[in-house]
Order: C-alpha cells, then sequence, then structure tokens
C-alpha cells in the first residue's frame, strides 16, 4: 500500500494545538499545588505567542502568496487557518473559564487577590491613584489616532490599553461615531502587579488595569467612554537570502531591526471591550474577525509569575528537586580520565548538566589539550560555555565554534556570544547555506602519549544550563575511535572545504539521517514479515515526516510492534484498521519538558538504540544538520531500555494516549500508580546516596515488565 489517504494523517498545526490543551490539563489539576497550576496556565499562554508568531504567520503568508499546496491531511492554507481558529477560541474560551472558576478563586482562597480596577475598594482606589501619578503616569505616552496621528506600530507581544474618548465640545479629533480612539502602551520596564492595602493576604492590580483605571488623567478635556487592554501578536519570521547575503550576520542584525514591523496575525482582548473598539483595532491591524481572541483572564499571564517571587510558601509550590552528580564522577580529578575508560551518559534534569560545563573548563585549562570544537543553537543568557570557550584561546588552545545565528527566537542572544567569543579570539562560524546546525555535538583533542586522542560529547538537547534544569535530556560522553572520526569530519565539513564522508557510526542530517531511520524500519518489517520478533520503540518530540510515518504504516502492517513517546505534534493517526492497528502513541507532558530523542529498534533482549538531536520532521532530515548516535555501551543501552524509555511507557498518571479520531485520552490506571517523571526523580535521589544497594533495587523494579512500588510515586506535585 501507498498510504497515500490523506485520513491517514493528522494535521500538523491541530496536533500541536492539542498538545498545548495537555499543557493547559496540568493547569486544571487539583493536585497539583496553585503556583504550579499558574506556571502552565502560563506556559500554555507563551506556547500559543510562538504558534502564532510562527506557524500561523506562515500560513498566512501562504495564503497572501496564493500558495494552494495542501498538507498531507489534505486541508489547505485557508482551511487550516479557519480549522485553527477554530480550535483556539475553544482554548482560549477554557483557560478564561478556568481562571474564572479555578484560578482566581485559588489564590484568593490562599491569600492573594488579583484584583481588576471596578473590584477597588475606595481606600485601594487611593493607593491606587497615587502609585499611577508618581511612578506610572511620567513613563506613559498617550497616542491619539485620528487622521494626523496614524495608528501606532506596536510591538510584538506588547501590552497596550485601548482607550475610546468623547469631548463635549468641537468636534476635534473625533470619527463619525463622536469617539475618538487613542493606545496607551504598557511599559515593561515597570512592574506588572502594583501591591494594594489589603486586611487579608497580599492584594495586587494589574498594571494594565491601573492604566485603564486611571486613564481619564491621560487625557484632561476628554470623557474615557471605555478603556481595555489588549495585545497583538506578529509575524515573526526573518526574510533572509542566504545566497544573495555577503555578510550573513550583518543581514540577521538588519532583519532583526525589522522584525517587529511584521505584519498582525492575532489581536487578544479584554472580555469587556465593546464591539466599536474591536472594529477599531482590527481595522487598523488589518485583521478579520476570526483573528480576535478575547479573554477573561489576564492578555499576558506570565506576568503572574511575580507571585511565585513575592510568595514564598512551600505549600503553594513544587518542592524543589537538585539535579543530582553521578557517583563515577564524584571527587574525580579528572572527567576527561573518566571517558577516556568507559563511556558516560546523564540524564537531565534529573542529574546535573555540571559536568558537561566541566567537560569544556577542564579542556579549556588542561595544558595537554590541543583543540575544542563546538556547535551552540541555544545557549543561555550567561553562559559558562562560551566563557571556557574564550578562555581556552586564552592558554593557546585551537577552538573553533559554529554558533546558528538563524536559531529562530535566540538570533540576537546568539549573535551577542558569536561577537563576544570573536572578540576573545574564537574562530566563529554560521554553518552551511540553507542549512541550521541543530546538531549538539562537542570535540576535543589531546595529546597523550605519543599520540592524539579525542573525546566526543553527544547531546538531544542545548548547550544551556538553564533549560538544563527543566528539559529531560541526554547527554553521551565517549572516546571511542569511530565516533572521534565522524565528528571529526562533521567539524572539517561545517567549517571548511569537504565533501560528506561515508560515516562509519553516525548518521547525518541531510546527508542520509532519514534514509538510515527508514532502512532500521523496513529491517524491522523485514523480519516480521519472516515472523521473527520485531519491535520499534521512539521517543521524541514530534512525528511529522509522511515518509516516515508511511513506513511506519508498513511496518505496523507487516507485524511490528511500535511504542511511540512523542510529546508534541504527531501527524500519524494510530489504530486504524488494517493501517496502524500496532501502533500505541503516547505523550506525557509533567514538571519537566520531555526533550531526549532515543529509539530503539528489535525485539529480545538486545536491541539497537540510537540517539539524536532530531525529530523526525522535513526540516530535521532536510533543512537542517543533525545527528543520530548508536549508543554502543551495554550498560548504558540497557539504561536507556529500562529508565528513559521502559517507565515512560508504563507511566499511568500524567500519560495520555492519541485515539484514531486525533484525540488524547489518560492512559487507563490498571495496578499502581506510575508517574514516571517521579520515578527518575526518586532514582536520581536514590542514586545520590553513598550505597549503591537501594538503586539496583530500583532499576530492577523498573525493568519494562516490572511494576513499580506506589511509595516511589509522588501522588501530589510535579
Amino acid at each position: 500500500m501507498e498510504f497515500n489517504d490523506p485520513q491517514l494523517f493528522i494535521n500538523r498545526e491541530l496536533s500541536w494545538l492539542a498538545f498545548n490543551e495537555r499543557v493547559l490539563d496540568d493547569a486544571r489539576s487539583r493536585e497539583l499545588p496553585l503556583y504550579e497550576r499558574l506556571k502552565f496556565f502560563a506556559i500554555a499562554s507563551s506556547n500559543l505567542d510562538e504558534f502564532f508568531m510562527v506557524r500561523v504567520a506562515g500560513l498566512k503568508q501562504q495564503l497572501a502568496s496564493g500558495v494552494a499546496e495542501p498538507a498531507a491531511d489534505g486541508l489547505l492554507p485557508a482551511e487550516q487557518l479557519s480549522a485553527i481558529s477554530e480550535r483556539v477560541h475553544a482554548l482560549v474560551g477554557a483557560a478564561s473559564r478556568l481562571w474564572v472558576e479555578e484560578l482566581l478563586p485559588g489564590l484568593q482562597a490562599a491569600g492573594v487577590s488579583v484584583l481588576t480596577r471596578d473590584k477597588l475598594t475606595a481606600d485601594q482606589k487611593a493607593v491606587a491613584r497615587t502609585h499611577f501619578t508618581t511612578s506610572v503616569f511620567p513613563a506613559l505616552t498617550p497616542l491619539a489616532v485620528d487622521p494626523g496621528h496614524p495608528f501606532p506600530h506596536l510591538r510584538n507581544k506588547s501590552l497596550n490599553v485601548a482607550v475610546l474618548l468623547r469631548r463635549e465640545g468641537p468636534k476635534r479629533r473625533r470619527n463619525v461615531h463622536g469617539t475618538s480612539l487613542a493606545v496607551v502602551q504598557v511599559p515593561g520596564v515597570l512592574r506588572r502587579l502594583v501591591p494594594m492595602p489589603s486586611e487579608k493576604g497580599l492584594a495586587f492590580l494589574l498594571l494594565g488595569e491601573l492604566i485603564a483605571l486611571c486613564a481619564a488623567d491621560l487625557f484632561p478635556g476628554y470623557v474615557v467612554e471605555h478603556a481595555a487592554a489588549f495585545r497583538v501578536t506578529r509575524n515573526w519570521d526573518l526574510n533572509v537570502d542566504e545566497e544573495e547575503s555577503e555578510d550573513l550576520l550583518s543581514t540577521i542584525q538588519e532583519e532583526l531591526r525589522r522584525r517587529d514591523r511584521g505584519a498582525a496575525v492575532r489581536l487578544e482582548l479584554d472580555a469587556s471591550a465593546g464591539p466599536r473598539m474591536e472594529s477599531l483595532l482590527t481595522a487598523a491591524l488589518k485583521l478579520s474577525p476570526m483573528d480576535v481572541y478575547r479573554q477573561q483572564s489576564p492578555l499576558q499571564p506570565s506576568d503572574l509569575m511575580a507571585l511565585t517571587e513575592l510568595d514564598a510558601r512551600p505549600e503553594l509550590r513544587v518542592e524543589p528537586f537538585t539535579p543530582t552528580v553521578p557517583p563515577a564522577l564524584r571527587d574525580v580529578e579528572s572527567l576527561l580520565d573518566v571517558v577516556a575508560g568507559r563511556d558516560l551518559l546523564l540524564h537531565h534534569p534529573y542529574e546535573s548538566f555540571d559536568p558537561v560545563v566541566r567537560f569544556l573548563e577542564e579542556a579549556a585549562e588542561d595544558p595537554d589539550v590541543l583543540a575544542i570544537k563546538q556547535t551552540l543553537y541555544r545557549t543561555s543568557g550567561d553562559s559558562p560555555i562560551a566563557r571556557a570557550l574564550s578562555r581556552a584561546v586564552e592558554n593557546g588552545k585551537q577552538v573553533a565554534v559554529l554558533v546558528e545565528i538563524k536559531a529562530r527566537l535566540d538570533e540576537a542572544n546568539n549573535i551577542a556570544w558569536a561577537r563576544k567569543m570573536e572578540e576573545s579570539g574564537v574562530h566563529v562560524v554560521y554553518g552551511l547555506i540553507g542549512l541550521k546546525t541543530h546538531a549538539k555535538v562537542a570535540l576535543v583533542v589531546r595529546r597523550e602519549g605519543n599520540g592524539i586522542r579525542r573525546y566526543v560529547h553527544l547531546g538531544t538537547g542545548n548547550y544551556n544550563p538553564t533549560t538544563a534544569r527543566l528539559y529531560t535530556d541526554l547527554s553521551l560522553f565517549t572516546s571511542r575511535g569511530e565516533i572521534a572520526d565522524d565528528v571529526s569530519a562533521l567539524f572539517n565539513m561545517l567549517t571548511g572545504y569537504a565533501v560528506a564522508p561515508q560515516w562509519k557510526r553516525l548518521a547525518v542530517a541531510p546527508m542520509g539521517l532519514q534514509e538510515k531511520v527508514l532502512g532500521l524500519i523496513q529491517r524491522e518489517a523485514d523480519k516480521a514479515r519472516r515472523g521473527e520478533p520485531a519491535r520499534i520503540v521512539a521517543k521524541m518530540n514530534s512525528l511529522v515526516d509522511s515518509t516516515v510515518i508511511r513506513a511506519l504504516y508498513a511496518a505496523s502492517q507487516a507485524g511490528v510492534e511500535i511504542e511511540l513517546l512523542v510529546r508534541g505534534i504527531c501527524c500519524l493517526r494510530p489504530g486504524v484498521p488494517g493501517v496502524s492497528e500496532r501502533i500505541r502513541v503516547t505523550s506525557v507532558v509533567d514538571r519537566f519538558l520531555e526533550h531526549s530523542r532515543v529509539f530503539a529498534f528489535g525485539a529480545g533482549s538486545h536491541p539497537e538504540v540510537w540517539m539524536s538531536s532530531a525529530d523526525w520532521m522535513p526540516r530535521n532530515f532536510v533543512r537542517r544538520i543533525e545527528t543520530m548516535f548508536p549508543v554502543e555501551d551495554p550498560a548504558i543501552r540497557q539504561r536507556l531500555l529500562d529508565e528513559v524509555l521502559g517507565v515512560a511507557l508504563r507511566d499511568n498518571v500524567k500519560a495520555r494516549r492519541l485515539q484514531v479520531d486525533g484525540t488524547y485520552v489518560p492512559v487507563g490506571r490498571e495496578g499502581p500508580a506510575v508517574r514516571s517523571q517521579g520515578v527518575l526523580m526518586e532514582l536520581a535521589r536514590r542514586n545520590n546516596q553513598p550505597d549503591p544497594k537501594p538503586l539496583q533495587a530500583l532499576r530492577h523494579a523498573t525493568a519494562p515488565d516490572a511494576p513499580v512500588p506506589p511509595r516511589q510515586v509522588p501522588q501530589t506535585g510535579s
């Protein structure tokens, strides 16, 4: 079968929205502490921002350009936009109800009031007006909108207050309806939660509400008919022709300056705004009614996260988790010496990211290290890794770093680091034309005895110590010769002129990674057709590539048992009779963002296991430099099967199962509750104990077919 029927594919954008609904589910969970629920509420909103800035903006561009190519599921751009609008309106409505019916009352029950201007007491109004006069008014710039004052170009995601005004005197600055529109931008430099006096607990007024309350002070001589907060989301993609650019870094810097002028793609509007205000704003922003999303909740929920800094009560938040350092790396003088003797795996954030930083810091100081090469896709604002690379140059080492300055939403940060490292003498390159370098690779070249030894770090996540505490990712250290040969060849290709070699151990995109994945799937299908046991277990963030999906359908039809752990987008439709009956798709959304990519091919006790920087998406196979690398150490391979894949497959607390109709339902709970991230946090804690016996016992308990004792799974918190 060709498996070309569009009904066999779930729409990419609608699948992503289903993922964001699962994020909002955690905000609904009454088992979680209040501030943890608030965090997920803010994350769901922030996720939607990026979705509109990139995905919806892209569809609108296709529509404007007359592109009529359907997606794999058969939907045209206009049909996708309509379906997205319907789905997001439902999602925003659910979020608003959650805020009004649960989160806001929950905050009040905890002694925290988030007030609106119509709920203020007389004393609170007096305090609010005083604060406005002394601390807010001087920073505001009221902007009239009339023939002499065009509608201002508002920054992407900026919070604003729209004001409808009426003047009883001569008809100046007045439209045919007798009202004038004005806009006040809410300053990003001022704190968004304004403390209010309260007899019980804490009370705050959002800054946008304060400006709306005092809007008349900004327009003397006018009557304020209404004021309401609104927010604009813009197309945030860069338009860069790499082949025509003589200096890619300068070109991207110029585009970054222009990006805030991208077309508007969404208007978020306070639910209290009247139809006249909505009409004026949509006309000014060139949006249609389907692009307007009214909300009863704060338009920028991330502002509420300041509550967690102002209120330290432990009962309102999850118990802090501190990543552990593996026993093999404690009290050792040299991490390089450890890796020289054995491969080493770290599972973040359960295990600390510090050894990755130490790997580079030690290399920077080691007099026998000759060279360091590394890719940087996203890194933290205050990057110890970038500082270590600069220090290595000062110590006389050859240092080459590929900084991906086209990493979406991180372009400015990456350019800043590239400039700093260049100034310190690091040789900085920006990759291959037309491709993003998404691979996570570091290479240390060291002189040992009469020869050279190379040490490699390969990861599934970014070199970012901050997100390494929030995302689940994997780090593999090795000094195996064939892997080091491939990594050396990869850097030669990235930094110089070199044709892609015949890779010895790695699979590299776009030079054969997709073909390797298809070959591994085909191998299992062939085994099943011969009547041999065949199985595929794959963990990733997204599954979109239609060619791979068709190969999985064919494998399922041949008799391969397929377990897919896909956190976010999944365009494969499981459970279709005669096509995908042997495929199960599970998504886990929990305290940490599931981000690691691990693939196991083969049934029995010795499957082939790979890790990768790449999801199974067209962009990862065709438009990015990616790596997939084999796990050759038997102990590490078994650990990945047991701890990373095995535990996740038995999650019956946070796991959701994808249905044939594209919806997700909770996994049925049979037997003891198993929350995979809870199991792994407990495993890390026990691993941190000096006695290794509890660790061995727990690892045995988390084998694929063994139950997990209930005491190991926290039932509250996340």
